[in-house]
């Protein structure tokens, strides 16, 4: 799907926006579109109005395909700022202790709710984590292919 997905922006997305590639970062709810604006290319502000009317085409026309959202954002002199990107509710069973985590951060100031504070939790273990991830990611692609190239007659 993500080769399919890859093909669909890459045909549709117009090379003059950005300089180099358009990264795809998706999951089962929606699909990331950053691409990094060049030298001498508008504004964020600028781009992301006068892409505006387009950008929502190609989405109007991916959404349905993909069955997923698609968000939009841009880099610029290594600054990441994205236009649109879904908050999801993720379900979760939390024991006492690990509620008292999360209120602890709430009382404290460092978030404003439990579902912040969750959120904050999730973006220091992905900083601190970040190697450890990758190569966890590396080995869940390889196991897709082992999959998909295993036994096909069940």
């Amino acid at each position: 799907m993500t080769d399919t997905i890859q093909q669909f922006f890459s045909e549709r997305v117009p090379s003059s926006w950005f300089s180099g590639e358009l990264a795809l970062t998706t999951d089962d709810d929606e699909i990331l579109c950053v691409g990094t604006l060049g030298e001498g290319a508008p504004s964020v502000d600028e781009f992301r109005e006068n892409t505006r009317e387009a950008r929502m085409a190609i989405a109007a026309d991916a959404e349905p395909r993909f069955r997923r959202r698609v968000s939009w954002g841009v880099v610029r002199d290594g600054q990441r700022t994205l236009f649109t990107s879904q908050s999801t509710p993720v379900m979760t069973r939390l024991r006492i202790a690990e509620r008292a985590v999360l209120d602890t951060l709430v009382r404290g100031g460092v978030a404003r709710s439990r579902s912040d504070a969750l959120a904050w939790c999730v973006k220091l273990v992905a900083r601190h984590e970040s190697e450890w991830l990758s190569e966890l990611q590396e080995a869940l692609a390889d196991v897709e292919t082992v999959r998909r190239d295993g036994p096909t007659a069940l």
